[in-house]
């Protein structure tokens, strides 16, 4: 048996596992990893970001619109109350139900659009989730 400068034999030595990366090799792959962890929550967020403000786009387009529906049927109730009281015939009857369709149209838009704006809508849950995933992989890896 060969007997290495420490008196011990080389099979026992190379028994032992060997460590070949230094610490600093391994602190620069953590902070890589670090990095990279930190670029895909950005992504993610940017992405989940983008995705709600699509949805508040559709809720201000759909606001609008119901807006600008609910004032035209506003203008033909006003033109069938001109009609009604000018006349006092049947086509301010008309009148009143175009305006009345309008405004339930209306009505309905501005509903819709209301809902995007909906706090529970607007929630960034899978950024939520995955850094609650990080948090708690870190956790687990430190203690």
């Amino acid at each position: 048996m060969a007997m290495n400068g420490s008196g011990v034999g080389a099979e026992s030595a190379s028994a032992q596992p060997r460590f070949t990366r230094p610490v600093s090799t391994l602190l620069a792959d953590l902070a890589d990893q670090v990095i990279r962890l930190f670029r895909q929550e950005v992504a993610l967020f940017k992405a989940e970001l983008m995705e709600k403000l699509g949805l508040i786009g559709q809720g201000a387009g759909a606001i609008a619109g119901g807006a600008l529906i609910a004032f035209s049927g506003w203008l033909v109730l006003v033109a069938a109350a001109v009609l009604g009281l000018s006349l006092v015939v049947e086509p301010w009857l008309a009148a009143l139900l175009v305006g009345l369709v309008l405004l339930g149209i209306g009505g309905a838009l501005v509903y819709f659009g209301k809902r995007r704006f909906d706090a529970e809508s607007l929630a960034l849950r899978r950024t939520a989730a995955s850094l609650r995933e990080d948090e708690a992989w870190v956790r687990e890896h430190l203690s």
